[in-house]
């Protein structure tokens, strides 16, 4: 039976609008848990005050690029910065396999009809945590590769991986499976997926450059709004 991008989005919509809440909730306890797993991550405050100090000097001349910063930085302040990047990438990568498998575990136990809520959905989810962890990871990795060479390349390579943590989830599918079968099928259907991969980038965009001019709220604070 064939599918038009209308009734898809239509069924989304219905769905978004009748578990509401629990999406929410969902939302909101994988980003707490995003930002607690980055806060006993991150190094010591001792340590970061050397980075406060680099973006004080940055702040102060606002003339040095990320790279010219990088280069500006003692090997001690760049070891800071990588133990830094490392934790929020890791904790966002686990905060996204844990609402990506609630969501998909959520819409299985709706419509199996079986009752729901944030911590059943998370907890039905743990089997599918670890393969879906590895799957983001490989997603992320090759849409940011895509982007540093053009941005063409990183759309078309998010569209490929659009599909593939529902393939893993379904199929039950490996990794590398699930990122083959997922571009092949979004590739098919590239009128019902382009619109909503464009959507997700151009929402990501807007929200990064949102916070960036929130000063006055706290850095936990616009943790959880950007991992939410």
């Amino acid at each position: 039976m064939s599918i038009t991008a209308g009734t898809l989005y239509r069924d989304t919509m219905n769905f978004t609008r009748n578990q509401l809440i629990g999406l929410l909730l969902l939302s909101l306890l994988t980003a707490v848990i995003t930002v607690m797993l980055n806060q006993v991550l991150i190094p010591a405050p001792e340590q970061l005050q050397l980075l406060s100090n680099v973006s004080g000097d940055l702040s102060s001349t606002g003339q040095f690029g990320l790279h010219d910063l990088i280069q500006q930085m003692t090997p001690e302040q760049q070891m800071v910065l990588l133990k830094v990047s490392a934790a929020s990438t890791f904790a966002a990568l686990v905060g996204n396999a844990l609402l990506t498998g609630g969501v998909l575990t959520l819409v299985r136990q709706v419509s199996a009809g079986q009752p729901t809520s944030a911590l059943r959905a998370i907890g039905g989810s743990a089997p599918l945590l670890p393969r879906l962890f590895f799957l983001i990871l490989m997603g992320t990795i090759l849409v940011q590769l895509g982007m540093l060479l053009l941005i063409v390349p990183g759309v078309l390579l998010a569209i490929a991986v659009s599909m593939s943590p529902v393939i893993a989830a379904v199929e039950n599918k490996g990794v590398f499976a699930s990122i083959r079968l997922s571009a092949k099928l979004a590739y098919s259907n590239l009128k019902l997926v382009t619109p909503a991969v464009l959507f997700w980038l151009l929402a990501k965009v807007a929200l990064l450059m949102l916070v960036a001019r929130l000063p006055l709220v706290s850095p936990t604070t616009m943790a959880i709004l950007m991992n939410g």
